[in-house]
């Protein structure tokens, strides 16, 4: 098996919508770290699992200097991020997103080939 993982560090700006008071309701900005884990038990034609500027551009290019709450379609927790940012890539297992300094969550699935 072949693993890659790409790091990647946004900035962007959202707003939870919550079913509790919190502060995290109004607009607020993070540096955002993103780590995507891909893996494969073939490489392609030129020895890769996948291009990393692919990742890059798969990842930064939607989100980075934007409003999550504009470009993606559901509450922008790290959590659902952190899912959304498995779901687009191909080969990704699994992908950690820290907005801030202690505040990480990862998402990861099994049986990516």
């Amino acid at each position: 098996m072949y693993y890659v993982q790409k790091k990647i560090e946004i900035s962007a700006c959202h707003r939870l919508d919550l079913d509790y008071e919190s502060k995290c309701t109004r607009v607020h900005g993070h540096n955002w770290i993103i780590i995507v884990y891909c893996r494969s038990e073939k490489l392609d034609r030129n020895g890769m699992v996948i291009d990393f500027s692919e990742i890059k551009r798969l990842i930064k290019e939607p989100l980075d200097h934007r409003i999550l709450n504009d470009v993606l379609p559901f509450n922008p927790t790290a959590e659902n991020l952190a899912r959304w940012c498995v779901e687009r890539v191909p080969y990704c297992y699994k992908a950690t997103v820290q907005e801030s300094e202690g505040n990480i969550a990862t998402y990861e699935v099994d049986g990516v080939e």
